[in-house]
């Protein structure tokens, strides 16, 4: 039940408009301290999983490799998505809460 809860909530920050998509926009985003939370599909590269982890231990934002990139592509609505960042902290603690 919890996996599914993670995923609505994708949804709901999605329509809130609270949500980067793409793997350079969240390191931009990353960069610029908009990003309270990031989560990599678990299918995602070797060099993508590297670089955001560096980043987010550089810039201290919450990394989880959670889904394949089809499960989080569907939950926001695109067709696949391997790496998001959620720019709203209310949001970003709750997906943390429901993650963990």
């Amino acid at each position: 039940m919890k996996d599914v809860a993670w995923l609505n909530t994708l949804g709901l920050i999605t329509r809130a408009r609270k949500l980067v998509t793409g793997e350079e926009l969240v390191v931009k985003a990353i960069q610029k301290k908009k990003v309270y939370l990031v989560i990599v599909s678990e299918d995602a590269s070797h060099n993508t999983k590297k670089k955001l982890q560096d980043k987010c231990n550089f810039y201290n934002v919450p990394l989880y490799f959670k889904g394949d990139r089809e499960i989080i592509g569907r939950a926001i609505g695109k067709v696949e998505r391997v790496v998001i960042g959620i720019e709203d902290p209310g949001f970003a603690k709750k997906l943390k809460t429901l993650i963990e």
